[in-house]
Formats: C-alpha cells, sequence, structure tokens
C-alpha cells in the first residue's frame, strides 16, 4: 500500500465541508460526521488512559477496543458500509462479565473518580455516551441504515464496559468506590 497521507492539509475544510468515504461532500456539523468524530474522541481519551499503568489484561482489552473504534469510525464515514460484526458485541459482554464477576454489586450510584486512570476511564465512558447519542441521531434521519443499529449496540456495551473497567481498577488500587450521598 502506498502513502495515503502524504499531505496532511489540503484546506479543503476550510469551508466548512468535508468528505465523507463515499465521495459526497457534506457540512462538517453533518450528523455523520458528528457520529464519527464523536468516535474519533472517544478512541482518543482511551489513548490517553492507556498512557496511565493498568493491569496487562485491561490494557489489552482498550487496546483491542481503540481498533474496533477505528473500525466503527470508517463504518460510520460511508453511508450503508458494514465493518463490525455483531461478535464484537458478544466480546464486550464477554470482558464485560468477566471483570464484573469480581466485583461487588451496586446498591446505589457510585461517584466518577478514584485513580488518575479509573477517573480517565470513566471519562471514556461519558464521551462514549455521547457518541452513541451521535449514532442515535443518525440513526433517527437515515433509518434504512441497518449498520447504525449495530454500532449503537457496541457502544452501548462499551460504555458498560468502561463503567466496569473504572471500578476494577479503582478496585485493584485498593480504593473503594464512592457512593453517592443523597443528601
Amino acid at each position: 500500500m502506498g502513502n495515503r497521507l502524504t499531505r496532511i492539509y489540503t484546506k479543503k475544510g476550510d469551508s466548512g465541508r468535508t468528505s465523507l468515504g463515499d465521495g459526497k461532500i457534506v457540512a462538517k456539523d453533518d450528523p455523520r460526521v458528528e457520529a464519527y468524530g464523536s468516535v474519533d474522541e472517544l478512541n482518543s481519551v482511551l489513548g490517553v488512559l492507556i498512557t496511565c499503568e493498568l493491569p496487562e489484561a485491561i490494557e489489552a482489552i482498550l487496546v483491542s477496543v481503540q481498533h474496533s473504534l477505528f473500525d466503527l469510525g470508517g463504518q460510520l464515514c460511508i453511508p450503508g458500509h458494514s465493518v463490525l460484526s455483531p461478535t464484537r458485541v458478544e466480546e464486550l459482554e464477554h470482558k464485560l462479565d468477566s471483570l464484573n464477576k469480581d466485583l461487588q454489586p451496586l446498591q446505589d450510584f457510585i461517584l466518577p473518580g478514584g485513580t488518575l486512570a479509573a477517573a480517565i476511564c470513566h471519562q471514556a465512558r461519558t464521551t462514549c455516551r455521547r457518541a452513541e447519542r451521535r449514532v442515535v441521531s443518525l440513526a433517527g434521519i437515515e433509518v434504512e441504515d441497518e449498520s447504525l443499529r449495530l454500532a449503537i449496540r457496541y457502544l452501548n456495551r462499551l460504555s458498560d464496559l468502561l463503567f466496569v473497567v473504572a471500578r476494577s481498577l479503582n478496585r485493584s488500587a485498593g480504593n473503594p468506590d464512592i457512593i453517592w450521598d443523597r443528601g
């Protein structure tokens, strides 16, 4: 494969427009651009999280998720294009179940925070929820695009996984969950 990005700036976006993966020109605030841009932002937050000292198994999970998010961004960039398979959602569920089995069941909401890594993971979780909302908005406009339903499922499950990863990171550091004080 040749060099695909030989020049970083093209000046084509200076007018507030950009190209989708299929060549269609849209505004930079188009719902589809908002959706894949939010997924890209999530991937960047995970990149920051991975710079923290993490248990090896959790780092491996997060790196795998980053690759999936790149695939998802490509999928969202091309209307009707599908890259993710339902097995990616199942993989998240298995990882979620595996990590969650060692955690105390929750009776109340917890505050995001604890260790730096857990706090960044909570930030990734909320960024993931925003990406999910952007894909839901896009799916409301482009109801024929079946690939969006799987993207929603993936992001929904991923935000759950990130919640459990944050709790796991705090647990492994000896930090208890901070229960929300309803007062």
